[in-house]
C-alpha cells in the first residue's frame, strides 16, 4: 500500500478563488474555502461529540435564505470516528419543534437509529438526547434529520469512519464532497405545490420548436404519451427551477475548490445528501477509479462518469498529473442545473465548465413496455394498468396507483437515465464487485416482492399501493433469516430505496462478492433484487426522495426472534 500522509490533516485542503470571507461563517471548517492546501481542518472526533441543531441563514451564490444547521453550519460538521470505538453523540435541540438524527448506513442498535415513531420518540423542542453505540464498520457515510422536512433545510452532514487497521485504499490526500439541493422556498411550500400541480417545477416540457429541430419525440410518440396522460419530460419532480445545487454548501458561482499536488492519489468521498436530486458526476479530463460504494470497499473500476442517487456514497480515486485545474461537475438528472467545484493545484485557478447537456426523455422502456410489440387494446390508457391479471396480486389498486409495469426487467447493467449514449464509460451496479467475500453467503430462505407505486398526477407514493398511514402490519422478518427482496418499480420515476440498519447484497451475478449497499436506485419500469440477513429491531424502509417518503412511500420492517416473530 502507498504511504499516506496524515488524513486528519488534509481534510481542509480547499480554497476559493476570491470572495470567501463572507461565506465561511456559515460553512463548516472541513468545507471552508479559505484554508491552505495542507492545513489541518478540525473535524468532530473522539468518544463524546456535541451537535446543536438550530435555525440560521445560509448564503449561496451571494443570496441568503433560511436554513437549519448544526453547530452553526450547513452542511453539518464532519464527524470522524474510528472502527472499534464507542461513540456518544449529544444532540441539543434549539428548535421550537421536534428533531432527530439518523446515522445513515451505520449498523447500530435500532433504538439509536433515529427515526421518530419507529425506533425512538424523537427529540422534543428545547431538549437534549444522547445517541450511544459501538462503531463496528469503516467507510464514508452521512447523517441527517428524520423529522418532517428538516433535511431539505440543511440538517445533514458527512461521517468518515477510519478502519481499525490499515486502510485497503491507498491515497495521499482526501476531500469530502457533499452534494445537495437548496431552495429559497420552504419545503412545505414545495410539497404543497407538488400536491397542487406535480409538474410545477418542470419548466422544460416539449415544445413545437423541439419537435421541428428533432430534439423532442416524434409527433406520433408525443400523441401516444398524451393519450396516456403522461409527460416524458417528467424526469425529476423538483428541478433547477427552484433548486441551486451545492457542493459543501456552496453554489456553482461560489466555486468551491479542492487542492492537489500533481501526481498525488486524491481520494474524493462523495455523499449525495440532497432531498430530491440524482446527480450525474464527472471530472472532464480525469478518469474516476471507484473504490468504495456506500462505505463498502469494492474492486477498483475505472469510469468517466457515474450516477449517484439520493443517499448513496461513492469513494473515488483521481490522479491528476498535470499542473492545471479541473472542473468537478454534478448535473442534476434532468439537466436543469449542476453543482460545480474545482480541483486545482493552487488557489485562484478555474477550469472550463462544460455546458448542460440535452435533457433526457422518459422512454417506453422506462414504462416497462415495448409499445411496438404490444396490443394497445389490452391497456387502459387512462391509467396504464394492464388487464387480465398482469397486476401483482399484492398491489392494492386505487387512486394512488397510476401504473403497473407490465414487463419489468433487471436494469442494473444500465448506467441510468440519460447516460446510455454519452460516448464514454459510465458506472453500472453490475460493475461493482465487493473487495472481500460477503460475511453471509447463505442462500435466501424465502422471497419477497415489493412494488413501488404512485400516481404522479395526484402526487401519491406508496409501497404495494399502500401509504405509510394506511399500513396495517409492518413487513415481518425473522432474526437471522436470509430473504431475497425484489423491488418492482411500477412508476415512471427513479426511486432510491433505503433499508435502515442493514446492508444487502445486490443480485448482479457476482456470487459471494456481490456488492453490499444500504441504498439502491430502482430505475423506472425495472426490478432490482437483493439478499439481506435480518437484524432484530424495528427499521424504517423507504424511498429516499424526501417528498416521496413524506407522501407515503415508507413502511416499517419488523425483525423479531423466531419464537415471537408473529408478535
Amino acid at each position: 500500500m502507498r504511504k499516506m500522509i496524515d488524513r486528519r490533516g488534509v481534510l481542509g485542503s480547499a480554497v476559493l478563488a476570491g470572495g470567501a470571507a463572507a461565506l465561511t461563517r456559515w460553512t463548516p471548517a472541513w468545507a471552508q474555502t479559505a484554508s491552505p492546501g495542507l492545513a489541518a481542518a478540525p473535524a468532530l472526533s473522539g468518544d463524546d461529540i456535541t451537535l446543536r441543531v438550530a435555525h440560521q441563514l445560509l448564503t449561496v451564490d451571494g443570496r441568503s435564505s433560511h436554513a437549519i444547521g448544526i453547530n452553526g453550519t450547513v452542511p453539518a460538521p464532519l464527524i470522524r470516528l474510528r472502527e472499534g470505538q464507542r461513540a456518544r453523540l449529544h444532540i441539543v435541540n434549539d428548535l421550537d419543534e421536534e428533531t432527530s438524527v439518523h446515522w445513515h448506513g451505520l449498523l447500530l442498535p435500532f433504538q439509536m437509529d433515529g427515526v421518530p415513531g419507529i425506533s425512538f420518540p424523537g427529540i422534543p423542542a428545547r431538549s437534549r438526547f444522547t445517541y450511544e453505540f459501538p462503531v463496528v464498520q469503516s467507510g464514508t457515510y452521512w447523517y441527517h434529520s428524520h423529522s418532517g422536512l428538516q433535511e431539505q433545510l440543511g440538517h445533514y452532514g458527512p461521517i468518515v469512519i477510519d478502519p481499525a487497521g490499515p486502510d485497503a485504499i491507498g491515497y495521499d490526500r482526501e476531500h469530502v464532497i457533499v452534494l445537495s439541493d437548496h431552495s429559497p422556498l420552504h419545503p412545505h411550500q414545495i410539497f404543497r405545490k407538488l400536491k397542487l400541480q406535480p409538474g410545477m417545477f418542470n419548466r422544460r416540457r416539449q415544445t413545437l420548436a423541439g419537435l421541428l429541430d428533432g430534439q423532442d419525440q416524434p409527433l406520433n410518440d408525443r400523441l401516444e404519451w398524451g393519450r396516456m396522460r403522461m409527460d416524458p419530460t417528467d424526469i425529476a419532480d423538483v428541478t433547477g427551477a427552484t433548486y441551486t445545487y451545492l457542493v459543501n454548501g456552496h453554489g456553482p458561482k461560489d466555486n468551491w475548490t479542492a487542492l492537489f499536488r500533481p501526481g498525488e492519489r486524491v481520494r474524493l468521498r462523495i455523499v449525495n445528501a440532497s432531498a430530491m436530486t440524482i446527480f450525474n458526476l464527472r471530472i472532464p479530463g480525469l478518469p474516476l477509479s471507484v473504490v468504495q460504494a456506500d462505505g463498502q470497499n469494492v474492486r477498483p473500476v475505472t469510469v468517466d462518469e457515474l450516477q449517484i442517487t439520493v443517499a448513496e456514497t461513492y469513494d473515488l480515486i483521481v490522479t491528476p498529473t498535470e499542473d492545471r485545474a479541473y472542473s468537478l461537475v454534478a448535473e442534476s438528472i434532468d439537466r436543469s442545473g449542476m453543482a460545480r467545484a474545482t480541483l486545482a493545484p493552487r488557489a485562484g485557478m478555474t477550469a472550463e465548465v462544460p455546458p448542460l447537456r440535452r435533457r433526457p426523455l422518459t422512454t417506453m422502456k422506462d414504462m416497462a413496455m415495448d409499445m411496438a410489440g404490444m396490443d394497445h387494446g389490452a391497456m387502459d390508457h387512462g391509467s396504464m394498468r394492464m388487464r387480465d391479471g398482469a397486476n401483482a396480486p399484492q398491489v392494492r389498486l386505487g387512486p394512488g396507483v397510476q401504473t403497473i409495469a407490465p414487463m419489468p426487467v433487471d436494469r442494473t447493467g444500465e448506467p441510468g437515465q440519460g447516460l446510455d449514449a454519452v460516448g464514454h464509460r459510465v458506472l453500472t451496479y453490475r460493475d461493482l464487485v465487493a473487495l472481500e467475500r460477503n460475511p453471509d453467503t447463505r442462500p435466501p430462505e424465502r422471497a419477497l416482492e415489493i412494488h413501488l407505486t404512485g400516481n404522479m398526477e395526484r402526487y401519491m407514493w406508496s409501497f404495494d399501493g399502500v401509504k405509510l398511514n394506511e399500513v396495517k402490519q409492518p413487513i415481518a422478518f425473522r432474526a437471522g433469516e436470509r430473504v431475497r427482496v425484489t423491488l418492482v418499480n411500477d412508476t415512471m420515476m427513479s426511486h432510491p430505496i433505503h433499508l435502515h440498519g442493514h446492508f444487502f447484497e445486490l443480485v448482479t451475478g457476482h456470487g459471494d462478492h456481490a456488492p453490499r449497499k444500504h441504498t439502491v436506485n430502482v430505475l423506472p419500469g425495472s426490478k432490482v433484487s437483493w439478499d439481506v440477513t435480518a437484524t432484530p429491531g424495528d427499521w424504517a424502509f423507504h424511498c429516499h426522495m424526501l417528498y416521496h417518503m413524506h407522501a407515503g412511500m415508507m413502511q416499517v420492517v419488523r425483525v423479531r426472534p423466531t419464537e415471537d416473530a408473529a408478535a
